[in-house]
């Protein structure tokens, strides 16, 4: 027996601080909060699983040593314009300096706020490797105003598609993650849980060394990370 999915996400207002803002919905923004699955034809009902099925397994993706001095959490949203300012811009000094001469272990983790947000994490996720999904990271930042506003659902999806094609997915591979209600559900779970752990309310937002920054110049940053080395 098939149902609607329904994923309910924290709501977003901008804001002047250089990120964006994370706002408890209300019970009835979260019974209203439906996001269909991209799947072929534009698909918004998957199968109900068993409540006593395990849920998918969420890969944490992370880049830089293990046993790096410096541990930095990066709480960000594939639509959110700031996160892409971040990554198209510091994110890649970070990388030089810090996190590829093993100083810094880099944790990245996806915030909802839409469901082109997931869209987009489903597709980044594909790949099935960490490698891959910072490639395709990569891409959906670097591109990011012209998937985001593609138009209609439809047009976003399909952009969202060719970022797969382009990193080397199947046809058949991103229609079987487009379609994955399960996954979809696990990953709002566990987002909704590291973001209370961590009592995120804005993106990006950094936890350095188990303490929460809002975004930050990257001087501000490398000046944090020089004092935990």
């Amino acid at each position: 027996m098939n149902r609607l999915f329904y994923v309910a996400v924290f709501a977003i207002a901008l804001i002047a601080g250089g990120g964006w803002k994370l706002l408890q919905p209300s019970p009835e923004q979260v019974a209203s909060g439906a996001f269909p699955l991209p799947g072929a034809a534009m698909a918004q009902e998957t199968t109900a699983t068993d409540d006593d099925a395990a849920a998918p397994e969420i890969m944490e993706m992370v880049l830089g040593a293990e046993d790096a001095p410096v541990e930095i959490i990066e709480y960000a949203s594939y639509t959110c314009p700031h996160c892409g300012n971040f990554h198209n811009g510091p994110y890649k000094q970070l990388k030089a300096d810090y996190i590829d001469t093993g100083k810094v272990r880099f944790v990245y983790r996806e915030v909802y706020f839409d469901r082109y947000g997931v869209w987009a994490s489903m597709i980044a996720r594909c790949a099935g490797t960490q490698e891959a999904f910072f490639g395709i990271t990569d891409m959906l930042y670097e591109t990011q105003s012209s998937w985001s506003r593609a138009g209609s659902d439809a047009a976003i999806a399909d952009e969202l598609r060719k970022i797969g094609r382009v990193a080397g997915i199947s046809a058949d591979q991103m229609e079987a993650c487009l379609t994955d209600g399960d996954k979809v559900r696990a990953l709002v779970e566990w987002f909704r849980a590291n973001a209370t752990e961590h009592n995120i309310d804005s993106t990006p937002s950094f936890v350095i060394n188990g303490t929460k920054y809002a975004n930050m110049p990257y001087d501000e940053m490398s000046a944090l990370i020089e004092e935990g080395l």
